[in-house]
This record gives structure tokens, sequence and C-alpha cells, in this order.
């Protein structure tokens, strides 16, 4: 389900700056390759003043050389370094620290379809809605190569978040989401998971209040080197669930 946009006023796109943010922990087989890839797509695809940005976490592996690298020698690319992990604490300090219009994330596998970028952006961008997220359930949304574990996982993890939260959101925990600068401002301060539940958390606070999201179909492919831990990830985010129903939501 699509929910209410926000009132809008059309602005030139070449004025409109927007942040993809790439979160990395011990990444270093596939950074190089997956900036590259996202850098070319977004010259060709992308209207707006766009910029990468590598948000390295406390990487051990050379990854942060890598990224610094890629930094000084490729235009629009930054790195920012963080000391500790958590996807949601990286997210949360880039996204606060930026003043891009729109700022998004995707993860560095690059698992979600580039093509679902441009329309994922233009929905805060230029129709009026707060946040935009890719969906890999639903109509329209494809998915290949998913292992049983992982496809079992993710459904159960969002029947009990809908269940839950009576939201309306289908996906909550796919890596490729955006929000509008003023949504963040206001809903990242309040958002207190630093790890995976970030996405579910933030997601529940802004339909809680009000903002519009927009549900954008995806084509997902599955890493099968990815370095989410099912069980331990599954359990952190129905701590999480439990502590967002204690707060009242």
């Amino acid at each position: 389900m699509t929910q209410r946009s926000r009132s809008h006023h059309p602005r030139d796109p070449a004025e409109i700056r927007v942040d993809a943010v790439l979160p990395v922990y011990n990444e270093r087989d596939v950074l190089a390759c997956s900036v590259e890839r996202l850098h070319c797509h977004l010259a060709q695809h992308l209207p707006y003043d766009w910029r990468i940005v590598i948000v390295d976490n406390g990487s051990t592996d050379g990854t942060a050389d890598i990224g610094e690298d890629l930094s000084l020698r490729t235009d629009r690319v930054d790195l920012i370094r963080i000391g500790q992990k958590g996807r949601g604490r990286a997210l949360r300090a880039v996204w606060l620290c930026s003043r891009a219009d729109v700022l998004s994330y995707m993860d560095v596998d690059l698992s979600t379809g580039l093509d679902a970028y441009l329309p994922m952006v233009r929905a805060i961008a230029e129709e009026g809605y707060d946040v935009a997220i890719g969906r890999r359930l639903g109509p329209g949304a494809r998915v290949a190569g998913r292992r049983l574990t992982r496809e079992v996982t993710s459904r159960g993890y969002n029947l009990i978040t809908k269940a839950a939260f009576w939201t309306h959101v289908i996906d909550a925990q796919c890596g490729f989401k955006a929000i509008s600068r003023t949504a963040a401002d206001t809903l990242l301060p309040h958002v207190e998971d630093t790890g995976w539940f970030f996405d579910t958390e933030l997601l529940i606070r802004a339909e809680k209040h009000g903002f519009g999201i927009r549900q954008v179909p995806v084509h997902w492919v599955d890493d099968p080197n990815t370095h989410v831990k099912i069980v331990r990830t599954a359990l952190d985010d129905l701590r999480g669930i439990w502590r967002l129903k204690r707060e009242g939501f």
C-alpha cells in the first residue's frame, strides 16, 4: 500500500542534492567494483546533483584504504570512517551530518537492481513522499537465488512486524531506502537501534508520525556471501519489536 504524500513544490532536478550511502564493514573484495558500477549508473540515469558516500564501520581488512583511494581518484565519491560497527549507527551519523535533500542507502553488494533507484529517489525529490523503500515482496517484485532459510525468515519477520504495529510496509528490511531531509531531521534523533533493526524502527516511526511512504518493487538477487547472521539478526529484531511495543507503538 502507498501512503499519502506531503505537499510538494516542484524544483529544478539539477538543484536537488542526493546522497547515495554505502555502509561497509570488511567489504574489501566487492567495494571497488560496486562503487564503479554505481557511479556509472548514477552518471547515466540520475538527473540530480548526486554523490556516493562510503561509510566504513571500523573494517579490519583494508576496506577503508580502498574507500580512501576511491574517494581520491573518483569524482563525486567521499569516504567517512566510523570506528564502531552497525549499519544504523553509520546511516544516522552520515544522514544527520549531510545537507542533501534526499538521503539514501543501499547494500554494497548491490543485490537490489539499480533500475529501481531513480523511481525511489524521484518519489521524494519530485512526487512529495517523505520516505521511499524497495520491496522484494508483492506485485512487480522479483527475487532470484534466495535461500529457503532467508525467504522464510524474511516473510515471517514482515508478518510479525505488520501484526505487531499494523504497519502498511511490506518489506521493512530491504537494504534499499531513501528519506527526505525533513523526515530525517525529525525521525533520526528518536531512532535508538544502531544495527539491522534500524530500518524497521525508522519505518514504524515514520508511519506512526504520518509521513508518506512510497514502496517501489525491486528485482533482488541473493548474495551467497552475505555477512548477515540470520539467527542473531532475527533475535535482535525481535528484541527491537518488543522495545517499541513497550514504548506504546
